[in-house]
């Protein structure tokens, strides 16, 4: 059964839309675990960009207190990705594991891991680096989902990303003293916001 499942989603694949063709085909994706679905390297992708998101938020200004402030907003936000899309497979499938607290510290341990020795590889060095990086697989990960998610999870996907990056700009002002003054999102804060949606492909809106 998996193997003639296996070759309806590469001719699918080949015809250009993997999900799209058929609620038959969706269905069964939709029940495949994420090793089924998509490579290693593909779920690195997946797993990575939220967290590469962020990391190019939080140094999007890096103003100290204020840094430190994104950084937790940053986990916290990444980490309720499950819970706020809880029925995305592809979400929850990535996110480490909240009920076994040692199953996930193990899950969260072999992404870090990974993303590092990625990091090392591409000669990630700089937030710079890092920004470009972020737009490169931003693109990417567009791509991925157009071919092998259903729209509802490549859309779910997307604003869970969007909603990491925006609520890391909104956590901690910029450019006043002590919280007090400054302005909520500054200009680099914008602008990398909106190159993120631009590489995903979705409108650049801060609620």
């Amino acid at each position: 059964m998996q193997q003639n499942l296996s070759y309806e989603l590469k001719q699918a694949a080949q015809r250009g839309n993997l999900l799209l063709e058929s609620p038959h085909i969706e269905q069964k994706v939709h029940n495949m675990s994420l090793n089924e679905r998509f490579t290693d390297d593909e779920i690195l992708l997946l797993n990575s960009t939220p967290t590469l998101v962020g990391s190019a938020m939080v140094f999007a200004e890096g103003s100290g207190l204020g840094t430190l402030k994104e950084m937790m907003a940053n986990a916290k936000s990444y980490i309720g990705g499950a819970q706020a899309y809880p029925n995305n497979p592809i979400i929850t499938g990535i996110v480490p594991n909240l009920v076994d607290h040692k199953e996930g510290l193990e899950q969260a341990k072999a992404f870090r891991d990974k993303a590092i020795a990625r990091f090392k590889e591409k000669g990630i060095d700089s937030k710079e680096a890092i920004r470009g990086l972020l737009l490169e697989d931003c693109k990417a990960v567009a791509q991925l989902l157009a071919n092998k998610a259903s729209e509802l999870e490549a859309n779910e996907y997307k604003q869970w990303v969007m909603s990491i990056a925006e609520t890391i700009a909104k956590s901690a002002k910029e450019g006043g003293f002590l919280g007090f003054g400054g302005e909520v999102i500054s200009e680099n804060e914008k602008e990398i916001f909106t190159e993120i949606a631009k590489a995903l492909g979705v409108p650049a809106v801060l609620t």
